[in-house]
């Protein structure tokens, strides 16, 4: 304890010596400034690089408080420009898929003043049996709308397929690529007739069956446009199905066959144009002669029957006037 207070007394008596140099040298100043100037430059000496020192720490530390304030400042910029990156993307895409959608409804639109002389009615795909191919699917349109079965399904320029089944709202298409699909076709540079068959082992080619080509004058070459035939039974004529990629003799030497190249991309639609008519099928005269053939042939076997009736009935009228005889 009485250690403690001598080290008390000994700071007390130091603090109070230095406080009594420093009010000397304050009165020494202002009395005549030449007698403290070697205090000035010790101190000086001892006082400068401290405040130097002092100052450097000062700005380095001023320097790491910026720092941080600007990556501070540039993580918040960061996040605002993240945000505005997501909205602009977004926004990207929805234009994008905008303007897909405005170029599918402008070829829409061309189609149907295409074939401006039928009445049409636009529907979306809204179902599809499974696979990558349109080959069986559903539409948003039925006969609340005048769509009716066997009515033709136009898009992408070029025939798509025909309504199967209708409902209310909704109506099942059969693509021309199915496998039971058969289309009557004709090419359009020579009216020549034949086939045109679907097939799903060979769409991944790109590709339809042609069959039945009747082209005796060869003016059938690949490139060709094939068209609707005006003598099929359910399709309009003049629908554009495809170009001619391949064509062979068959074996028969009398008909060609080979394949077509579809106009309608199968596996990315989305919209169809219903035309609302339906074919006035007109038989052909092949078709009237097997009718006359076929009437004839019955005509001609209830006159025989008739003939063999008469015939019984003579025979038994005749063994009745010999019984009678008898």
């Amino acid at each position: 304890m009485k250690k403690k207070s001598n080290e008390n007394l000994k700071n007390k008596y130091l603090l109070t010596g230095l406080s009594v140099f420093c009010v000397l040298l304050i009165i020494l100043s202002f009395v005549n400034s030449d007698l403290v100037a070697p205090v000035k430059q010790i101190s000086g000496y001892l006082v400068t690089p401290v405040q130097k020192g002092i100052n450097s720490f000062g700005s380095w530390l001023s320097g790491v408080t910026d720092n941080f304030e600007d990556v501070e400042t540039l993580r918040e910029e960061n996040e605002s420009l993240k945000e505005q990156v997501a909205t602009l993307t977004e926004e990207n895409s929805l234009l994008i898929q905008d303007h897909e959608e405005l170029e599918r409804l402008q070829e829409l639109y061309d189609l149907d003043k295409q074939y401006s002389e039928y009445e049409k009615v636009a529907a979306n795909i809204i179902a599809k049996e499974s696979g990558n191919w349109f080959n069986l699917f559903t539409i948003d349109k039925g006969s609340n709308d005048g769509i009716q079965k066997d009515m033709n399904v136009i898009a992408d320029g070029g025939l798509v397929g025909i309504v199967t089944e209708v409902g209310a709202n909704w109506a099942t298409v059969r693509a021309i690529i199915d496998d039971e699909s058969n289309v009557s076709a004709m090419v359009s540079t020579t009216s020549d007739q034949c086939m045109v068959g679907g097939d799903l082992t060979l769409i991944d080619d790109g590709s339809l069956t042609l069959s039945r080509l009747t082209d005796a004058d060869n003016a059938v070459h690949v490139g060709d446009k094939v068209v609707t035939s005006y003598i099929s039974e359910n399709y309009l004529p003049g629908i554009l199905i495809g170009y001619i990629s391949e064509l062979n003799n068959d074996s028969n030497n009398l008909t060609k066959s080979g394949y077509i190249t579809p106009v309608v991309d199968f596996r990315h639609l989305q919209e169809v144009l219903v035309i609302l008519e339906l074919k006035d099928y007109v038989a052909s005269d092949s078709d009237s002669e097997e009718s006359q053939m076929d009437s004839s042939a019955s005509e001609t076997e209830t006159s025989v029957s008739d003939e063999d009736g008469s015939e019984t009935e003579t025979e038994s009228s005749d063994s009745g006037e010999n019984s009678s005889q008898e």
